[in-house]
């Protein structure tokens, strides 16, 4: 439906192709203006054949031409978009502050179990030091599992589909 200010803005790019989109559009102002009784049916027909014809905005403005300007057609709703869900907890703190106090407790860790090593063995407590190597690899072996198993993790979450 023509308003005051849809002739300036038709003339400056009245020769620009019309999109389906903007056909559509006036489709949907011929109809609402049917709906109130500006339109009969005959040139509701008529117009909305022209309109789906029309490949300017300057034809399509045409089509809409003697139509008082009313209401404008209600917009569909619009589902509401949905709440993204958040990270859980863990997930949140930064992944490098976390490998870095990880690998300075282990660090504190190994140096304190080397000190109790050298300990045992400068005092010929070899079943100290034994335990104490034991517990070195362990822990270790436990840590380069961690670490291989989180790379494998976050190579199937980034991979997608391959």
């Amino acid at each position: 439906m023509a308003g005051p200010g849809d002739e300036m803005s038709t003339a400056g790019r009245g020769r620009l192709r019309a999109s389906h989109a903007d056909r559509e559009q006036v489709i949907d102002a011929l109809k609402a203006a049917f709906v109130q009784g500006l339109l009969t049916k005959d040139e509701l027909d008529a117009r909305a054949g022209q309109a789906f014809a029309s490949r300017t905005y300057a034809e399509l403005a045409a089509v809409t031409t003697g139509i008082p300007a009313g209401p404008a057609p209600a917009q569909p709703l619009r589902e509401p978009a949905r709440a993204q869900a958040r990270p859980p907890e863990n997930e949140a703190v930064d992944s490098s502050q976390n490998k870095v106090v990880n690998a300075c407790a282990g660090a504190a860790a190994t140096a304190l179990a080397l000190y109790l090593a050298f300990y045992a063995f400068h005092a010929g407590n070899f079943g100290l030091l034994f335990a104490v190597l034991l517990a070195i690899a362990g822990a270790w072996s436990v840590a380069g599992i961690r670490m291989i198993s989180s790379l494998r993790e976050k190579r199937s979450r980034g991979s997608g589909c391959r």
